[in-house]
């Protein structure tokens, strides 16, 4: 699921990227992962929640689009349902692609 908050003061929206439990299960850590953190597939981890899902809140700024994908575990990687688009990798796969 995703939330998109628009600041009025900033040219900012706070994006809430989160995953189910079902989703994620059985793996215990999860990565969002896209051209925001230059696809560091370490530096944005996903924090559990008491209901089991996983999720993040960035501060994107306004007026791009930005492309991502989820990392579970190690090497499960994991499309958004709730994209606004998907485009084609240069991996022979799609990446989730989110509007602001």
């Amino acid at each position: 699921m995703i939330k998109k908050k628009f600041l009025k003061s900033k040219p900012v929206c706070q994006t809430t990227f989160e995953l189910a439990k079902e989703t994620v299960t059985p793996e215990k850590k999860v990565f969002l992962v896209g051209d925001f953190n230059d696809w560091d597939k370490a530096s944005t981890q996903m924090k559990p929640k008491k209901n089991g899902t996983f999720g993040v809140t960035l501060d994107l700024e306004t007026g791009k689009e930005y492309q991502f994908r989820y990392l579970l575990g190690e090497d499960r990687w994991l499309n958004d349902e709730e994209a606004d688009k998907y485009v084609a990798s240069p991996f022979g796969e799609e990446n989730s692609v989110i509007s602001l």
